[in-house]
């Protein structure tokens, strides 16, 4: 099963419109998130507009199917974060519940946890 790693590229940080404001902090994270995981077997990644987070962006989500999800945010737009948010997704998708051990955690992600979600029911 593939890990998404679901990236807000509306996400605009404190003091954006200070800079060039040519895109948003979103769209510079999801950059190099999508440049680390280039190539990967089962993380893949996508945007979205709105992860309704704006108090702590930037966000991300890491959703697996049958998997517990996690919603991240507070990150700042650096290959640091990116490589991180990608080390973790890729511990997400070899993990059978999605439940990644805390000291197995990159430390460009501790502290950057908001939700975790459980796997929906699988009911029809």
């Amino acid at each position: 099963m593939t890990t998404w790693i679901t990236i807000c590229d509306t996400c605009k940080r404190e003091g954006w419109d200070a800079g060039d404001m040519s895109q948003t902090d979103g769209e510079s994270l999801a950059y190099l998130i999508e440049a680390a995981a280039t190539g990967l077997s089962g993380v893949k990644t996508r945007r979205v507009s709105c992860l309704m987070g704006c108090k702590r962006g930037c966000n991300i989500a890491i959703q697996g199917k049958d998997k517990l999800n996690y919603t991240l945010g507070d990150f700042e737009a650096t290959t640091e974060a990116a490589s991180g948010i990608v080390a973790y997704a890729i511990s997400h998708h070899k993990s059978e519940t999605g439940q990644v051990p805390y000291r197995d955690w990159p430390q460009a992600v501790k502290g950057h946890f908001i939700t975790r979600h459980p796997p929906l029911p699988d009911t029809e």
